[in-house]
């Protein structure tokens, strides 16, 4: 081999070593990114130089550079994504409409119900005493106005979820159109032969936080574009983004593509706990509130129509409640006006309160699927705690399966800076060496000059 074959292995061993430095260092810097993928260099001989008969090494090159990243892993937590972020935004949603009950405490409808009732069975001891009427009226009208409170707090989370779905749609656009875009420039990086692992690693983890909002489903072709739909309805490729909406329709709450031709079947992700509490949860524990309302509404006029006012002349056939629609109990405005409307005999005869009695004892009458007013709607309650409970629980489960794929990932192809530091010595070292080799080549053809 000649002088200048020293040389030029000398120079093709710089430049190999000092990219492997430059990978090397680009890994420690992202040391700390979660969504970073280790790089990792692949070194090989050159072919060798056969032209003199004898085989001669000719140096070292970059055969590849590799993007080390566990894809199976990523699939499931997409997957785990979608399970953990439903559950977790429903048990959210679950919280806030269990603050609203206040129970048990005094403030709560079920306390209010009873104290309701409790003031018919004083007013039964004592027919004709005004204090205890209006007593009455009080406690009807705290009733009522929780239930109102109730009702009001279940419609505005519910208009909530409304809102935050218009919202989450935009994001999930915004991704999308992100997705598209990385797929676009992986596909440059391709063909211009560079890799392009960073934009990997941002589409991924574009791919990670959609799958948090909604379900999706990933599929790659053979130059590594993604293709992704949305709840069964074509999303994105290289080519083209498609943009959802999110639409009421018949009152409930649809996620649509922009043409409306298209509609999600929406399973996973927070999305799916946002049009679950929408379409299903909050109107089937309105329906709950409106049963008892009305359990309130029908057993009270039915008993109290049949009695007698204290009035002159008496009055029979009044109604306590006047209506019940859509969480508002009306008190019968002729009982708001006269305390002595209030009917609370049965014949009436002067000091007679049996039928404040009767009124009294539907505090413990089993009415329907065998409870008590009270009991059916701490019956509801309870079903919504127990919903939460649920949730919370999955979404515990689900979080320690993210938390192991997670370090799974991690411990793939994430980036040890011990490691990281032995390749820079070694790759560091080799650069010297090269480095020597051109300076003892340089000597040569020195002394090869002098000898001229």
């Amino acid at each position: 081999m000649a002088i200048s074959g020293l040389f030029e292995i000398s120079r093709r061993s710089l430049s190999t070593y000092q990219k492997a430095l430059e990978v090397t260092s680009n890994n420690i810097a992202n040391a700390n990114n979660p969504y970073f993928s280790r790089q990792r260099v692949v070194l090989g001989a050159l072919p060798p130089d056969s032209r003199v008969g004898i085989s001669v090494g000719l140096g070292v090159k970059i055969e590849d550079i590799q993007r080390v990243r566990d894809q199976i892993n990523d699939a499931q937590t997409i997957k785990y994504n979608q399970a953990f972020s439903s559950a977790d935004k429903q048990s959210q949603i679950l919280s806030h409409i269990e603050s609203l009950f206040s129970e048990p405490t005094e403030l709560g409808l079920s306390g209010l119900i009873n104290d309701f009732f409790n003031a018919w069975e004083e007013l039964a001891v004592n027919p004709a005493s005004t204090p205890l009427r209006t007593n009455v009226i009080q406690s009807a009208e705290q009733m009522s106005s929780k239930i109102k409170t109730l009702y009001e707090g279940l419609d505005l989370v519910r208009n909530d979820q409304k809102l935050d779905a218009q919202s989450m749609v935009d994001d999930i656009n915004s991704y999308l159109e992100e997705i598209q875009e990385l797929n676009k420039q992986i596909y440059d990086a391709n063909i211009k032969g560079n890799g392009g692992f960073d934009l990997l690693d941002k589409r991924n983890e574009a791919l990670q936080n959609l799958s948090k909002l909604v379900n999706v489903n990933v599929s790659y072709d053979d130059k590594n574009m993604a293709s992704v739909s949305v709840g069964g309805v074509f999303a994105v490729d290289r080519m083209y983004a498609t943009k959802f909406q999110s639409s009421v329709e018949n009152g409930k709450l649809t996620i649509l593509s922009e043409d409306g031709n298209a509609k999600v079947k929406v399973n996973g992700g927070e999305l799916f706990a946002i049009t679950n509490s929408y379409n299903k949860l909050i109107p089937d524990y309105l329906s709950k509130l409106d049963l008892v309302s009305q359990q309130i509404f029908d057993n009270v006029n039915s008993i109290h129509s049949t009695g007698y006012s204290n009035t002159n002349p008496q009055a029979t056939g009044i109604n306590f409640f006047s209506n019940y629609s859509n969480g508002v109990l009306e008190i019968n405005s002729e009982i708001l006006n006269d305390p002595n409307r209030i009917a609370v005999s049965s014949d009436g005869t002067s000091g007679n309160g049996d039928l404040a009695l009767r009124l009294a004892e539907l505090k413990s009458t089993k009415m329907l699927n065998g409870l008590t007013i009270s009991e059916n709607y701490s019956d509801f309650v309870s079903s919504v705690a127990n919903e939460k409970v649920m949730n919370d629980q999955k979404a515990s489960a689900n979080e320690l399966v993210l938390q192991q794929l997670e370090q799974q990932q991690s411990e793939y192809s994430g980036v040890s800076i011990d490691e990281e530091m032995m390749d820079i010595i070694k790759f560091q070292r080799s650069y010297d060496a090269s480095a020597k080799l051109i300076s003892i080549a340089d000597d040569l053809l020195q002394t090869l000059l002098n000898m001229v």
